[in-house]
């Protein structure tokens, strides 16, 4: 009888430390390039009080949110053209968009603008959301309506 010659148990210990660790490598570079792929596609979110204590680099996309402050949207006559204040009661950015706003889009409502901060200090949107109360609103968003006194939320009296 033929028998099948038997691996020593110190060899087989360490091919089994071997394949752990080329597994876990394997699975160390999955989430590295994964992680890479989403890096181009991650857009931060910003209150107007965060924008004015941030540095951002050129052309650096991300979402501004905050209320639409009471008397500053302007429409253009002969074209698509906005422009409004967003404030979340601690800071001012003015927006500058071209194109149809939404349906919920007005004035004292949330608002979360998607683009990019000129040089000018204007933020430049490319995509208007307009929420209908501030229960909608991104959590960072109320937070800092809240810490400026201007939530109209459920737990507001003058909530409707």
């Amino acid at each position: 009888m033929l028998t099948k010659p038997s691996i020593p148990a110190k060899k087989r210990k360490l091919m089994r430390q071997f394949i752990l660790l080329g597994m876990l490598g394997f699975l160390a570079l999955t989430a590295f390039l994964v992680l890479k792929a989403f890096e181009k596609n991650i857009i931060f979110f910003v209150t107007p009080s965060d924008l004015q204590e941030r540095v951002l680099t050129g052309n650096e996309k991300f979402r501004l949110g905050g209320l639409v402050t009471e008397g500053s949207v302007l429409k253009s006559e002969d074209s698509l053209k906005v422009t409004f204040l967003v404030t979340d009661g601690g800071g001012f950015i003015p927006v500058s968009f071209e194109g149809i706003l939404p349906d919920l889009f007005r004035e004292g409502q949330g608002v979360v603008v998607e683009g990019v901060l000129l040089e000018s200090g204007i933020f430049q949107a490319n995509q208007v959301l307009a929420k209908h109360d501030e229960n909608y609103m991104p959590a960072e968003v109320a937070e800092a309506l809240k810490r400026n006194g201007q939530w109209r939320g459920e737990d507001d009296p003058s909530f409707p």
